[in-house]
């Protein structure tokens, strides 16, 4: 799980390199940045740029461990260039998600690899469900399909609430790309572990069901 692959070493140091001229150079980040009134006018780029730009050094890094930490995983079991497609795929998923729920905001602004990284995490937890999580103050191991669940669930509150200066919903819309690439390019999970792919399933039918019964805000 811990092995460095060229194609994520090529990412981690894109995210770094451009971050970093971001912190630097603020019309390189305010240019690049997710926005939704630029978007909305027509400045494409953004939904792509702005998963390789970060607020501070923190954010980075903890973007950059989860993806060193579950990338390795997607990559062995689907191959690199189906780790690109989940990657891209991933992150682009959660900005259409962030733009849907945030269209009339042309104010609102974000950035980060977040849902990217969450896309690959949860790729990964729907192809080892079992594998063991730890969480910070929980000193014992987490069956990965009950975090994957437990996370999502925590990304509706937190969309519902808005709670926290935190993209929840670029993390959800990020979540359901992975899930969805991972079961495109791997149908025969629903033979061979039908149950895990039903349970991780749940909070996007929950988020659903919220947003049409008028409930998520």
């Amino acid at each position: 799980m811990y092995n460095l692959d060229l194609v994520t070493g090529i990412i981690i140091a894109a995210n770094a390199v451009l971050s970093f001229k971001g912190f630097d150079n603020r019309i390189f980040f305010e240019r690049y940045k997710f926005n939704v009134g630029q978007i909305r006018r027509g400045d494409q780029i953004r939904m792509f740029s702005s998963g390789f730009l970060h607020v501070d050094l923190t954010h980075l890094l903890f973007n950059m461990l989860t993806l060193y930490f579950f990338a390795h995983t997607v990559i062995l079991q689907l191959g690199t260039l189906n780790f690109i497609i989940i990657y891209v795929a991933s992150l682009v998923f959660g900005n259409l998600l962030s733009l849907y729920f945030h269209k009339d905001e042309f104010w609102y602004s974000a950035v980060g690899a977040s849902g990217a990284v969450t896309g690959v995490l949860y790729a990964a937890i729907l192809l080892y469900p079992e594998m063991r999580l730890y969480m910070f103050f929980i000193p014992i191991p987490i069956p990965g399909y009950v975090f994957g669940v437990g996370y999502l669930l925590y990304s509706i509150y937190g969309m519902k609430n808005k709670l926290g200066n935190i993209g929840h919903d670029a993390h959800f819309g990020g979540a359901v790309g992975g899930y969805v690439v991972t079961l495109i390019l791997m149908p025969s999970l629903f033979k061979t572990d039908l149950g895990h792919v039903a349970l991780l399933s749940i909070p996007i039918i929950i988020l659903f069901v919220l947003y049409k019964t008028g409930k998520l805000h």
